[in-house]
């Protein structure tokens, strides 16, 4: 028995050295690299409340733009911290805190956003998007749309006087900005003149005005001319 038992070992060894399949080993994927710098973008970002029969107490239509990383967690102009993944937005001249409504006159997608920040501060453009609100409406990709506006609701009436300042730029050189800057404080000599850079590296110029009254603002946008940068009236409250 034991030479039959032999027998069958060397046959079994003799076909396993006969066969070249290779063995199948499960191996798990490799962990990633780095975990992700930020959350992604979704769609399901909160949305705000309005009542839906809301009547707009204004509309504009004009061309849209988005705003994202370069701007994320730093402080916006009402005091918080930009989130791109929010359901916010940058205008000039609405009240901070106001709700809007913004739609593709495209697709006709929309999206509810809090006015948070100041901008865009490129000519012709009516509303900068935090990068959620751009993916609701679908125009990530595009960069900008032509868009409808309404105004929803607001912390203080539209007809409220405000206070008001002037933004100058973006300027290339540093230089350019504090050589106007330096004019604008000679010219104004209640004016309060600053010079600063984006988070982009452009250089910009901000004038308060006395009192910060929207007509002396005013003032500063028509009597003001520069050959590098654009000229915006930007309310501040």
């Amino acid at each position: 028995m034991k030479l039959a038992l032999f027998a069958v070992l060397v046959f079994a060894l003799f076909l396993a050295g006969c066969s070249h399949r290779p063995a199948t080993v499960a191996v798990p994927p490799a962990p990633p690299i780095a975990p992700p710098s930020a959350p992604t973008v979704t769609a399901n970002a909160p949305e705000l409340e309005v009542p839906i029969d809301t009547r707009p107490l204004l509309v504009e239509t004009g061309i849209a733009s988005w705003y994202g990383a370069p701007y994320h967690n730093r402080r916006g102009s009402n005091g918080e911290v930009y989130d791109m993944h929010a359901m916010t937005a940058a205008h000039l001249t609405l009240p901070l805190g106001s709700i809007v409504r913004v739609t593709d006159l495209e697709s006709n997608q929309s999206a509810i956003v809090r006015i948070t920040d100041r901008g865009p501060f490129v000519e012709g453009r009516v509303v900068d998007l935090s990068e959620a609100a751009a993916k609701k409406i679908g125009m990530l990709q595009k960069g900008t749309v032509e868009v409808k506006l309404e105004v929803l609701k607001t912390p203080v009436p539209l007809s409220n006087a405000g206070r008001w300042a002037v933004q100058i730029g973006g300027f290339d050189q540093e230089k350019a900005a504090r050589e106007l800057a330096a004019h604008l404080t000679r010219r104004y000599h209640t004016a309060n003149v600053v010079t600063f850079n984006s988070p982009v590296g452009a250089w910009w110029v901000r004038v308060r005005v006395k009192d910060d009254l929207r007509t002396r603002a005013e003032e500063v946008v028509r009597d003001t001319k520069t050959s590098e940068g654009a000229i915006f009236l930007v309310r501040l409250d």
